[in-house]
């Protein structure tokens, strides 16, 4: 039995489900997500509560959808209340970043600044050198985040480029290290 998928989901106050025509749609004070209902998972609203059943609890595949399912619709609900966030980090010298509107403009030692074009639904704000990524879609929001880390990814030796702030990166030991061998 799957100890995700069987544990309801709970609407905040301020928060509305409703499931039409295949889909659930989740709205509250931040917007509004849509996700399509797979055909063998069954998603009810009783009293502020989702709650998502399968047919068969035997079938690997129902058991894989239950536990999705329920983590795909809490985090519907987590994000049109609250909201997810992402911190990238920009370590090198003279490597900053700026935002303006829907573009983050980011200089990472390249001979042109790098112009990234954020999608509906998600804000950036620059800190120093803290990009902090904000959006209702959590998918969403980790996706830009893994994009704009992917224009310059931390290397190895300095750590200079663009790193979560929680990521740990392996530093390696420069050729001085191997004359000494």
């Amino acid at each position: 039995m799957s100890r995700i998928g069987k544990l309801p989901i709970e609407l905040i106050e301020g928060t509305q489900a409703k499931i039409e025509d295949g889909f659930i749609v989740v709205k509250g004070p931040k917007g509004e997500l849509k996700q399509k209902i797979n055909s063998l998972v069954n998603v009810k609203i009783d009293n502020n509560q989702i709650i998502i059943s399968v047919d068969n609890i035997k079938d690997k595949n129902k058991k894989a959808l239950w536990g999705l399912f329920r983590s795909l619709i809490n985090n519907m609900v987590i994000g049109v209340t609250q909201g997810f966030e992402k911190k990238l980090e920009i370590n090198g010298v003279g490597y900053k970043a700026s935002a303006s509107g829907s573009v983050l403009t980011l200089n990472v030692g390249f001979s042109h600044p790098v112009e990234y074009n954020l999608l509906d639904g998600i804000s950036a704000s620059v800190e120093k050198n803290i990009i902090t990524i904000n959006g209702i879609d959590k998918q969403l929001v980790g996706e830009t985040a893994a994009q704009i880390r992917k224009v310059r990814k931390p290397e190895p030796y300095k750590g200079k480029g663009i790193k979560y702030v929680d990521e740990v990166i392996r530093r390696k030991a420069g050729k001085t290290a191997a004359k000494g061998e």
